[in-house]
């Protein structure tokens, strides 16, 4: 079955070009143009995906360290049974971790230099169901945290800022301080530094120590845990969870997912990510509407095969669709090869920046500042449709008016002068 005259037509000019200095010239625009085309949607796809990437690596270094839903009582003091609640929270078959904490702010204090610090009591045993971190130091640096040790695990960022090293004593200054006929006096504690760990978060490495659950209740002076951390099947549905485990476990505690913990960070993210969006499709915008361009030179220069059309009976209708046949396969041409050349860099970012960086003699991401050596990348269909949805609609508005302009022409007029 033949195709209908408009798309052979359209197709044909699309391929202009054999002859004529004027037809190669309108051929070299048209071309200008998906590759204009091309060049925006691959830096679209490439830039998101890198974006996804980092995205994507900070996330998981962060829920090496917490869990993804904690649930604690609102007042900041103990929970009345952590292990009742730890039990109606495993009835979610989301659930498959628990480990009580106690959570509370401090400084840790090593002669003259005192950094402010997140302190957190936990059970290494049942810590290690909740984090990959103490999944990994389980049997190792969190060995030595027992129940009465008084030993203590900072972030390595933590550590190197005050000095310390293994087997050396840091001061605990908590936040609250105890009544005396002196006056108030702030309650401290030595404890032996046991180890250190590197997350590769800085936020981690520099601001959280880690102690015995029994010797934070102690300290602190809680009469239990002070909430309680579940771990998830899918980390994604950590807001849906988090939401049927509030309803389940009533309004006397609060239930917090991991996204809610990290919220400013992650709407940061969301944001400079729609902002990326925007700027990069005005570059795929300016491209498609290069197509207008194109397009209003092939009318001018066909002028002559309109007309000749016309007078074979080709309808306005007609005329129209050859040129938005043509404007669209430009559009097709580069959306797809864009995708195709974009997800080829995406999926490789790993191979062709190291090789960029050996053939430059630089570093773009020097693991000493930012913790991650490597670029990340993570191509998406949520993000890769969008953006050829959006440059495939971009190309056919650019194709309305000159179109509109070509079934317009005057068969009359445009064989005056032929």
């Amino acid at each position: 079955m033949s195709l209908p005259y408009e798309l052979q037509i359209g197709w044909r000019y699309t391929r202009a070009g054999r002859s004529g200095r004027r037809n190669r010239f309108i051929s070299f625009i048209s071309g200008v143009s998906m590759l204009g085309i091309g060049l925006g949607v691959a830096a679209l796809i490439i830039v998101l995906s890198v974006m996804n990437g980092f995205q994507k690596e900070v996330r998981d270094r962060m829920l090496s360290v917490i869990s993804h839903v904690e649930v604690f009582e609102p007042r900041g003091v103990a929970l009345t049974d952590w292990r009742a609640i730890a039990a109606t929270a495993r009835e979610n078959r989301q659930v498959i971790g628990a480990a009580p904490f106690v959570a509370a702010q401090a400084l840790v204090a090593r002669g003259e230099d005192m950094r402010a610090a997140i302190v957190r009591g936990i059970s290494p045993n049942d810590e290690a169901t909740v984090t990959d971190l103490a999944a990994r130091l389980r049997d190792s640096t969190l060995a030595g945290l027992s129940p009465g040790s008084w030993n203590i695990v900072l972030g390595a960022e933590l550590a190197r800022a005050l000095g310390v090293r293994v087997g050396d004593k840091v001061t605990l200054v908590a936040a609250g301080g105890q009544m005396t006929p002196a006056g108030v006096i702030p309650r401290l504690k030595q404890f032996t530094l046991a180890g250190t760990f590197e997350a590769g978060h800085y936020e981690y490495d520099s601001g959280l120590a880690l102690i015995n659950l029994d010797d934070a209740a102690k300290f602190f002076r809680v009469e239990d845990a002070t909430g309680v951390q579940l771990r998830l099947r899918d980390v994604h549905a950590a807001r849906e969870v988090a939401a049927q485990l509030s309803r389940s476990l009533g309004p006397g505690v609060i239930v917090r997912d991991w996204t809610r913990t990290n919220r400013n960070w992650f709407d940061a993210v969301q944001v400079e990510k729609r902002l990326m969006f925007i700027i990069l499709t005005l570059i795929v915008a300016v491209a498609a509407f290069n197509l207008v361009s194109t397009l209003v030179m092939t009318v001018t220069d066909k002028r002559a095969d309109i007309a000749i059309l016309r007078t074979l009976g080709a309808s306005p209708r007609s005329i129209m669709g050859v040129f938005m046949v043509q404007g669209a396969a430009a559009g097709i041409v580069g959306t797809f090869g864009g995708v195709a050349f974009g997800l080829l860099i995406a999926l490789n970012v790993d191979v062709i920046v190291p090789a960029i960086e050996r053939a430059l003699g630089v570093a773009f991401l020097p693991g000493s500042i930012y913790l991650i050596s490597r670029m990340p990348s993570e191509p998406l269909a949520s993000d890769i449709v969008p953006i050829a949805a959006i440059s495939l609609l971009l190309a056919f508005v650019a194709t309305l008016y000159p179109s509109w302009r070509a079934s317009r022409v005057n068969p009359a007029e445009a064989l005056r002068y032929e």
